[in-house]
């Protein structure tokens, strides 16, 4: 790990006091919950009761609506993150937003974990696996239901299909979600990249909109998006990244 540049990366969080922090699937890998693309991801576990199928189309709303019992089984095997816990990465995140610096973490996850780790301004551009719903009536359903329920296809009281509220491909992203968003990146001074490819629009898109002062980038491979003159580029695992981070700055993850 480059100490200069978590120092240099300390010294822009000291300076700055509205802080937004854009995060990805590689904020929760060190958790234990897998990515999509890496060579240990979904996209590349070739499971045979799945391998007729291309992995985005299992996470799709064709998906869903095709072959649900398909759907289903897929998500109750690769996206149940109940037991999961999290990591280093969420506790600095959640303990930076309680000195007041850090005004909301944008996270295209759909874990949890920030929460969890206790951050409150988490706004969730692809939804959460933690809420289900009825896609005719709207009723709401608790965080277990979808993987308790004993039907292949869950069902509600009114015949109509349960979900989890997530965004599929081919789905628009939540409109409040994304507003809360786009504004919280345009009113930041520095704006925090992590564990993100940014190959996922129109998410991806969303950074564009900053006009703050620092930019940083905390990502284990390169990223080639636009720098501007304060862009710090840091090459690392995002969880040891804060962990060291958080030590330097006498901030306690419990």
């Amino acid at each position: 790990m480059d100490e200069q540049k978590i120092l240099e990366l300390k010294d822009m969080v000291d300076k700055s006091q509205n802080i937004v922090f854009f995060g990805g699937a590689g904020v929760s890998t060190e958790s234990g919950v897998p990515d999509f693309r890496s060579k240990d991801g979904l996209y590349n576990q070739h499971d045979v009761q799945f391998e007729k199928y291309q992995p985005e189309y299992l996470l799709s709303h064709s998906c869903l609506v095709r072959e649900p019992e398909v759907y289903f089984e897929f998500h109750r095997q690769k996206m149940d993150t109940r037991k999961i816990e999290p990591n280093n990465a969420h506790k600095y995140l959640a303990a930076l937003e309680k000195t007041g610096k850090l005004k909301a973490v944008v996270t295209q996850n759909i874990d949890g974990l920030h929460q969890k780790a206790g951050s409150e301004k988490v706004y969730e551009i692809h939804g959460s696996a933690l809420r289900n719903y009825c896609m005719s009536c709207g009723k709401k359903y608790y965080t277990d239901y979808i993987f308790d329920s004993k039907e292949p296809v869950p069902h509600c009281d009114c015949g109509g299909v349960i979900r989890p509220d997530i965004t599929l491909y081919e789905e628009s992203l939540p409109e409040m979600a994304v507003r809360k968003s786009v504004n919280a990146i345009s009113a930041a001074d520095m704006l925090i990249i992590g564990g993100t490819s940014l190959t996922v629009y129109p998410a991806a898109s969303y950074i564009n909109y900053f006009e703050g002062k620092y930019l940083v980038i905390i990502n284990r491979d390169e990223l080639n998006i636009r720098r501007a003159a304060n862009t710090l580029v840091i090459n690392d695992k995002i969880g040891e990244v804060f962990t060291r981070l958080a030590e330097i700055s006498g901030i306690s993850l419990g």
